[in-house]
């Protein structure tokens, strides 16, 4: 018996799911991808173990797998990246050019990092930018890839780029910035 081949897994739902992340929504999986296409193969891994119970144990075997196993050239890894090949429907790469943001945004947390956020803001943590959705029912299914039950918290983004907050256009739905001082969220209710 081969002990380093990985335990059996349904690879089409895996495919699936990569496909959506790499494809159509990074940030609900709280991915970022250069103009290229490319995430981080540990990234991924990191967001599809919260996905499913049964991935908990998924490794970068199983992606090999995946894809030498698709009939379909679907995804290529290279140098610990990963990326879709084709059948993006993100409109554009994820722009990294300053742009006055809405007035409101929004983004899903824990509510276990609650006091951090009220004491030093929105941080990048071991992202480059902070995500934010401009609608809430995308940021609670972000936050609930945190928690069970999400807090949302409103980003005064207007009032935060008047002040020197510079935030990015990632696409109609997402938008990014360096950080977001407490000032400028709300907390709650609004």
């Amino acid at each position: 018996m081969n002990q380093n081949k990985p335990p059996q897994l349904d690879m089409v739902a895996v495919s699936k799911t990569v496909s959506h992340a790499l494809r159509h929504e990074p940030w609900l999986y709280e991915l970022e991808l250069s103009d290229e296409g490319w995430t981080p193969v540990d990234s991924l891994l990191r967001s599809l173990r919260h996905e499913r119970a049964e991935w908990k144990e998924l490794s970068k075997d199983h992606l090999a797998q995946m894809i030498s196993g698709s009939s379909k050239q679907r995804h290529e890894i290279k140098d610990g990246k990963i990326r879709a090949l084709y059948g993006h429907s993100i409109a554009g790469k994820l722009k990294k050019v300053p742009a006055s943001p809405p007035d409101i945004l929004f983004h899903g947390t824990s509510p276990d990092v609650l006091p951090r956020i009220q004491e030093s803001g929105l941080l990048p943590m071991e992202r480059q930018y902070v995500h934010l959705s401009t609608d809430e029912a995308k940021a609670l299914a972000v936050g609930k890839r945190k928690a069970k039950t999400p807090v949302l918290l409103h980003v005064l983004a207007q009032e935060a780029a008047a002040n020197g907050v510079r935030f990015y256009e990632g696409n109609e739905n997402v938008w990014l910035a360096d950080e977001i001082p407490p000032r400028f969220i709300v907390f709650g209710e609004q």
